[in-house]
């Protein structure tokens, strides 16, 4: 019962917080894309709950981040350069990486980390809404900047934010196929990565996904006033979640039970980054 009311009250408060900032905006605009994000995941929600099913999570995620981006510049009428722009760069990385997620999930036939999740109404709803939240927080100064008068300004922020997308996006594909090339050779099963990118840092593709959305709220920036300004902190809740929350720590959790006690494991923790590169690893 106490895991229950836990659930349903971090979904309330998941759902709260996106809202809450959307309402500060004082964009109807930005309004309905959060409330939208979330009706998608509740909809989607019901027949993943009744076929016990996680495998069009993701999947679910990618076309939210799609419908917001395209509901939001065509609502707003923001059909500029830097709008469409910022609008390609979200879209191509939520096309690239949903689909990734899904043909690996498909392959491997579930994730893993639903496995008790997905049979408790509670902390299942309460999963999707996540969802909800990441999606929206993520496009939070997207979806402000694109219901400005003129939508996305066409800027040095602009052209600087997206040169540091472009950066993010190439680290995370790197480190992802380099990852899947790794898994697909027998010889490596049961062992961990740590050649490549991943020979720089432990987690270069969680790296990649934290710079490509400073990289979009760079490129947004421009576009805001007054109280917008609180949007930004679309890239500090990829970061937390990231490292935090989910992502970095699960695995990091994981990848100690799996190989805590072989020496080259240890020798590869305590030598490489979790996160960021440093110059002495570097090279």
């Amino acid at each position: 019962m106490k895991n229950n009311i836990f659930n349903l009250l971090s979904s309330l408060i998941a759902f709260y917080i996106p809202v809450q900032i959307a309402y500060l905006t004082g964009s109807e605009s930005v309004i309905k894309a959060v409330l939208l994000a979330f009706l998608i995941q509740w909809i989607c929600f019901i027949p993943a709950y009744i076929l016990q099913t996680e495998k069009f999570y993701d999947l679910t995620g990618s076309v939210t981040y799609l419908t917001l981006v395209l509901f939001s510049i065509f609502s707003a009428g923001s059909l500029g350069f830097a709008s469409v722009i910022v609008c390609a760069c979200v879209s191509v990385w939520a096309v690239r990486l949903g689909s990734f997620l899904f043909f690996r999930i498909k392959k491997d036939g579930e994730d893993k980390r639903f496995r008790s999740i997905k049979t408790n109404f509670t902390r299942f709803f309460m999963t999707w809404t996540l969802q909800g939240m990441w999606v929206t927080m993520c496009l939070l100064c997207v979806t402000t900047a694109l219901s400005a008068d003129g939508g996305i300004v066409e800027g040095v922020g602009f052209y600087l934010g997206l040169i540091v997308f472009i950066i993010g996006f190439g680290l995370e594909v790197a480190a992802d196929m380099q990852k899947t090339r790794f898994r697909k050779n027998p010889e490596n099963k049961e062992k961990f990565i740590s050649t490549g990118l991943w020979a720089k840092s432990r987690h270069p593709n969680y790296l990649g996904e934290i710079i490509l959305w400073l990289g979009v709220a760079l490129m947004s920036m421009e576009s805001l006033e007054g109280v917008e300004y609180i949007t930004l902190i679309s890239p500090l809740f990829v970061y937390v979640l990231l490292v935090y929350i989910s992502g970095v720590r699960m695995l990091e959790n994981s990848g100690q039970k799996k190989w805590g006690n072989l020496p080259e494991y240890k020798a590869y923790v305590e030598n490489t980054p979790e996160l960021f590169i440093s110059f002495r690893n570097l090279f």
